[in-house]
C-alpha cells in the first residue's frame, strides 16, 4: 500500500477565506491509483509547506502532492520551500505535468513546480486548481507505483544486463 499525502499551499485558504477544492479532488484522485491517504493537509505558503514536507517524511508517507504556489505571483514559494526538504530532483515528472497541459491552457508554461525524493518520499508539486490537479493525477497515474517500488529498492524487472 502506498501512503500518500496532499498538502495544499495556500495563504487564502489556510485562514479560511475561501474553501480549497484542488485538495479533495488529489484525495480522491489518490484513493482511485490505490494509495492510503487522509484529507488534505492546508498549510499557509513558504516555510510551513517544508514543514508539513519534514512532518510526511517523519510519518513514513511514501508519496506527497502539493497543490499551489507554484505560480509566479510573489507570494508563491511552494518550489522554494520543496527544494530546501528533497535531496535530488526529478525534472522529467515536472515537465510531463507541464506539458500534459501547456497545449490547452497556455498558462501552464508559467508553472514553477517541482518534483523530487526527500529520503524515500516522491514529491510532487502541482498548480492549485482543480485543473492543475487533474492534469498532475493523469502524469502521475501510469508511473506512481513504479516509482514508489524504486523508492524503496526495487528493481528494474526485464531489464538484464546485455552482455
Amino acid at each position: 500500500m502506498i501512503r500518500a499525502r496532499v498538502v495544499v499551499a495556500s495563504n487564502r485558504a489556510s485562514t479560511g477565506v475561501y474553501a480549497d477544492t484542488s485538495g479533495p479532488l488529489l484525495v480522491t484522485g489518490l484513493r482511485d491509483l490505490g494509495c492510503q491517504v487522509d484529507e488534505p493537509v492546508v498549510v499557509p505558503d513558504g516555510e510551513p509547506v517544508a514543514q508539513a514536507l519534514r512532518q510526511a517524511l517523519a510519518d513514513g508517507m511514501d508519496v506527497v502532492v502539493t497543490s499551489g504556489g507554484t505560480g509566479i505571483n510573489p507570494t508563491d514559494r511552494t518550489p522554494e520551500a520543496t527544494r530546501t526538504v528533497i535531496d535530488r530532483e526529478i525534472p522529467g515528472i515536472a515537465e510531463a505535468i507541464r506539458g500534459h497541459s501547456r497545449d490547452r491552457i497556455p498558462a501552464a508554461a508559467l508553472s514553477r513546480g517541482l518534483a523530487g525524493v526527500a529520503g524515500r518520499m516522491l514529491v510532487v508539486n502541482l498548480p492549485g486548481s482543480t485543473g492543475g490537479a487533474r492534469d498532475g493525477l493523469a502524469v502521475l497515474g501510469p508511473i506512481l507505483v513504479h516509482a514508489v517500488d524504486q523508492l524503496r529498492g526495487g528493481d528494474h524487472p526485464g531489464n538484464e544486463e546485455q552482455s
